[in-house]
């Protein structure tokens, strides 16, 4: 395989496709399966149970599908990490693989996993998912599509972040964070919208003001939440974003991070 540096160790039962380059140093365990036109820099790491999907770009130094960080791990459990396509995991990235046996530690499609970045077991990051330098989440997280996750972030265990969030740098993520808004602080709260993060998401100026008026309601009404949710609940609107975050408010277990 002319794409394989001659350092490379591939094992003979770890499924490449022949489009793959691998480059130096790097080591594929067996049960890996790797799909067309992913490039693996040097160094990297794939443990076994780790299915990587089409036209990924994995840099230097990259840990793919090691042991989960969880003290008490059945380390005889068989588990993995499911990459999907177009993905970019930048120099000394980590996903670790799940503590339960036969699931899988996910990432979506179009994500860009900056340098340093780390999805704990059990997490589950959706598509266009942005994590800058040294991001990192805890076990059983879910990042929700479109999230946008700055750098330093620590994200606490069952956290989740809804669709088009934004978390600020070095926040302390200890609740979930409802879509479209933005975290900020230590412990983080809810400072606004994200603003910018709606516009190029090409969401409309009257969407945009649905959302704006239904945080309004679940924030700055007077009422408690479980007030706030009946009168969205009983106002029924039926704009997709703001069923959204009445649903994401109903179904959080953790419960929603409060606004400043």
């Amino acid at each position: 395989m002319s794409n394989i540096h001659p350092t490379a160790i591939i094992d003979s039962q770890a499924k490449v496709h022949e489009s793959v380059q691998v480059g130096p140093y790097s080591v594929i365990d067996a049960g890996v399966d790797i799909d067309a036109d992913t490039v693996i820099d040097s160094h990297v790491r794939v443990y076994s149970g780790a299915k990587i999907g089409k036209s990924n770009r994995i840099y230097h130094g990259a840990a793919i599908g090691g042991d989960p960080q969880n003290v008490g791990f059945d380390y005889s459990i068989k588990s993995g990490v499911r990459i999907g396509d177009h993905n970019v995991l930048r120099e000394f990235f980590i996903i670790h693989r799940s503590s339960e046996a036969g699931v899988d530690t996910t990432i979506g499609n179009h994500c860009f996993l900056m340098e340093n970045s780390i999805v704990s077991h059990d997490s589950t990051v959706g598509d266009h998912v942005v994590f800058v330098h040294a991001a990192a989440t805890s076990g059983h997280v879910i990042v929700q599509d479109y999230a946008f996750v700055s750098g330093l972030t620590a994200i606490h265990q069952f956290c989740t972040i809804g669709e088009f969030a934004m978390v600020a740098g070095c926040a302390k993520i200890v609740k979930d964070v409802p879509p479209y808004a933005t975290a900020d602080g230590n412990p983080a709260t809810i400072i606004g919208l994200n603003t910018v993060g709606l516009k190029r998401g090409g969401f409309s100026p009257e969407t945009r003001k649905k959302v704006k008026e239904t945080y309004k309601t679940l924030y700055h009404s007077g009422l408690n939440r479980s007030q706030a949710l009946k009168k969205l609940n009983e106002e029924n609107d039926p704009n997709p974003e703001v069923k959204k975050i009445v649903q994401f408010f109903t179904d959080s277990e953790r419960g929603v991070t409060d606004h400043r």
